[in-house]
């Protein structure tokens, strides 16, 4: 594994030990405070992930994005996925609208691989994952046919 160097300024040592003193900060954030002021002292990625107790890939990534990064390193960053939509608002109600319909022949309710299965034949998508039809369905506010509890007054349900 590469060694990356750390040196840090004055300021930015100052900051680091601030936070790992405090103490109120995130763990992770003091973890990774952490492993930079070991790193500006010249040890060795092994000696501070057991100190740290962490792998030596953790400190060996947070050395490497302090290169880049400088302070920016400890912090929490979210992923950098961005997800496709596979439907648009006109194939939701498509399926929405196809789910309080009434089943196929045979059957006595509509399941996700059966709205699948019937979008994809009447091409409302070209293909799709029943969990995105669960999830499309889940964002609707629709019993779908099914009965509603009766909520009874407390002395009306006693004497039931």
């Amino acid at each position: 594994m590469r060694r990356y160097e750390v040196h840090l300024q004055p300021e930015e040592r100052e900051q680091l030990l601030r936070i790992t003193c405090a103490g109120t900060a995130p763990a992770r954030k003091i973890t990774r405070a952490r492993i930079l002021l070991k790193a500006d002292e010249g040890r060795r990625h092994d000696a501070i992930a057991e100190e740290c107790d962490v792998s030596t890939v953790t400190v060996t990534t947070v050395c490497r994005q302090f290169q880049t990064e400088r302070l920016q390193a400890i912090e929490r960053k979210r992923p950098n996925r961005v997800y496709e939509r596979k439907l648009d608002g006109e194939a939701e109600a498509h399926i929405i609208a196809l789910a309080c319909s009434a089943p196929p022949e045979g059957r006595g309710r509509w399941t996700l691989r059966l709205l699948r299965d019937e979008a994809v034949r009447l091409e409302i998508v070209e293909q799709v994952c029943h969990e995105t039809i669960r999830a499309t369905l889940k964002k609707t506010n629709s019993s779908l046919g099914r009965s509603v509890p009766i909520a009874f007054p407390l002395k009306q349900a006693r004497s039931l």
